[in-house]
């Protein structure tokens, strides 16, 4: 039997299913992930040099540049097939989650609800000072002319700068974020774990705490990262294809 056979049977005797995604699920949608060389106005930067809160301090201008350009890569890409696949699982009747890492909102405009973001989200900045969230105007998040530098705005509360509140390098996730995945992870019955790289951690060690929990993983990746665990399958290709692949082989309606 394939693990494809083998996968799609996993689905159809289970009740809760946790989707764990990663980069490789929204590069398909057209946003780089850290390892791509970047293009345009920023390609001389290294986006693990952007994105810390040293260089923010050394130069906010930049780096609220750099988060106005992501976030209008986010606004111009699309959920792909790939990102429709939970919501389409949940209306079989299963109780279906979404831990991702990203930080874009392609998993919501999927129809996904309730996605847990481990790294954060690009759709509402903070303060740098009392990391209270802030609302913007569209207006303000326009990435404004060829500029590279944008002065970032000011909390209302304490007037202290505006940065984009996402997890930088060398910060901790948030606590509440985490708490809430560890209790999907270890209580569901299989995750699949789509287009994740395992280096940045706490949040690559997600599908060993499932494996250990008794869950069935499944691995949908462009290369082989399985872990030799007997209750681990590994379905090599592209998200936006396997992904439907899979949920056709176990509910072909559906």
């Amino acid at each position: 039997m394939s693990d494809m056979q083998r996968a799609s049977i996993a689905l159809q005797s289970a009740r809760s299913v946790v989707f764990f995604t990663g980069a490789g699920i929204s590069a398909e949608s057209g946003i780089p992930t850290f390892r791509d060389k970047l293009a345009g106005l920023w390609a001389r930067y290294d986006p693990q040099r952007l994105e810390t809160a040293e260089a923010f301090r050394a130069n906010p201008a930049l780096v609220w540049g750099w988060y106005l350009w992501r976030r209008h890569q986010t606004t111009q890409a699309q959920p792909n097939a790939a990102h429709l696949v939970p919501s389409r699982l949940a209306a079989t009747g299963r109780q279906v989650s979404v831990v991702t890492q990203n930080i874009d909102d392609l998993h919501e405009r999927a129809g996904s609800v309730g996605v847990v973001h481990l790294h954060g989200s690009l759709a509402h900045p903070k303060c740098f000072a009392c990391h209270r969230p802030a609302e913007l105007s569209e207006e303000q998040l326009v990435v404004q002319g060829d500029g590279e530098e944008v002065e970032p705005p000011r909390c209302r509360r304490c007037n202290g700068k505006l940065r984009p509140a996402v997890v930088w390098f060398k910060e901790d996730l948030p606590r509440t974020a985490w708490k809430t995945a560890m209790e999907m992870v270890t209580t569901c019955q299989v995750l699949v774990s789509v287009g994740t790289s395992g280096i940045v951690t706490p949040a690559a060690d997600i599908p060993e705490i499932a494996l250990a929990a008794g869950a069935t993983l499944i691995h949908v990746n462009l290369e082989d990262v399985s872990l030799d665990n007997a209750n681990e399958l590994m379905l090599i290709g592209s998200a936006s294809e396997v992904l439907p692949a899979l949920l056709k082989a176990a509910f072909p309606t559906a």
